[in-house]
């Protein structure tokens, strides 16, 4: 298959994080689950560094971030915690590449935004970066090279893959209604323009050479409008937070041909209802929407809701094994 012929995404797949701290467990847990459309799991279980901040932290160039008991924080040099988050993310890929042999079509890797990232490290005050325009600026810019240079990677390791960039928002929408507390708890950060946060994003997923790129975000309230005008081809986020108010940008941004990546299967221990269950609010939202069932299985990939880490590795498994499963429920009977 030519790499102009390949699909952009598959079906299903995961949303990034897994229970536990084996890297080749997680690694063929998610290549095999997911045939059409495999991840590169996180495993913050392992400690600061294999935590989302933390991990793509360790991906910045001409920045470093060591951990304080404040949370993650900008320093003059790389240390310990910069290291062990470059060397947890190199464990990860050898057992990507082991598990990818010969495979070609969509693989989706992880990586936090250049919003949520500037809400959650802090400047060597103590502040978030968040507080200044220009450090904004600088941490997207060396996100953006920090990616450019991991995703080079990821397609020397794995030849045959279409890589998929997704951009983790979760504190997009708090940064945009200037929802983010200052250090002292007492304040929140004014919120950020939102033609800024546009561009930014913009920016930093430009970095990605004109492969896909998807923002995921399992808060309430995500700018679906605003993503769509940044360029993003798809957008992740928790179904069941969905609101009416969310219809008119929905329909429109599947009718601008954005993929939607609908968490519809829970993150943390439950029980799970049958395959067609899990996806009968799609369904029903895409009548609502008046648009045609047969673009259902076009315009949607199944994802679980969030994030499994806080999950039991059984139920993380189910939970794998159900998205795939409700997909082919969409595909098969999309009314």
């Amino acid at each position: 298959m030519s790499e102009n012929s390949q699909p952009s995404f598959g079906p299903a797949t995961g949303v990034g994080s897994l229970p536990g701290d084996d890297a080749r467990e997680a690694v063929k847990t998610a290549t095999g689950t997911f045939e059409d459309f495999p991840f590169l799991p996180e495993l913050p279980a392992r400690g600061p560094g294999a935590d989302m901040i933390g991990r793509t932290a360790g991906m910045l160039v001409e920045l470093y971030a060591r951990v304080e008991p404040s949370g993650w924080r900008l320093g003059d040099r790389p240390g310990r915690d910069t290291k062990r988050a470059r060397a947890w993310l190199g464990e990860d890929l050898d057992a990507l590449e082991e598990f990818t042999q010969g495979y070609q079509g969509p693989l989706k890797v992880q990586a936090v935004g250049p919003w949520t990232l500037a809400a959650a490290l802090e400047l060597r005050g103590g502040e978030a970066v968040l507080s200044d325009a220009g450090a904004c600026r600088d941490l997207a810019a060396s996100l953006a090279e920090g990616l450019r240079l991991h995703l080079a990677e990821v397609r020397r390791r794995v030849p045959g893959a279409r890589v998929v960039l997704q951009l983790d928002e979760p504190s997009l929408t708090a940064v945009l209604r200037g929802r983010v507390r200052t250090a002292s708890g007492y304040r929140t950060h004014r919120a950020v323009d939102r033609q800024v946060v546009e561009a930014s994003l913009r920016d930093v997923a430009g970095a990605h050479g004109g492969d896909p790129v998807v923002v995921h975000s399992c808060a309430p309230d995500v700018p679906f409008a605003l993503l769509r005008r940044a360029g993003v081809a798809g957008v992740s986020f928790d179904f069941s937070l969905l609101t009416e108010r969310d219809d008119e940008a929905l329909g429109e941004a599947v009718e601008a041909g954005t993929r939607l990546f609908a968490g519809v299967v829970p993150g943390t221990d439950g029980p799970l209802s049958d395959p067609a269950g899990s996806v009968m609010g799609v369904r029903t939202l895409w009548r609502r929407l008046g648009l045609r069932p047969e673009l259902l299985a076009e315009a949607v990939t199944v994802t679980p809701s969030c994030g499994l880490a806080g999950a039991s590795p059984a139920y993380a498994r189910r939970a794998l094994a159900q998205c795939v499963r409700a997909a082919r429920s969409l595909a098969d009977n999309p009314e």
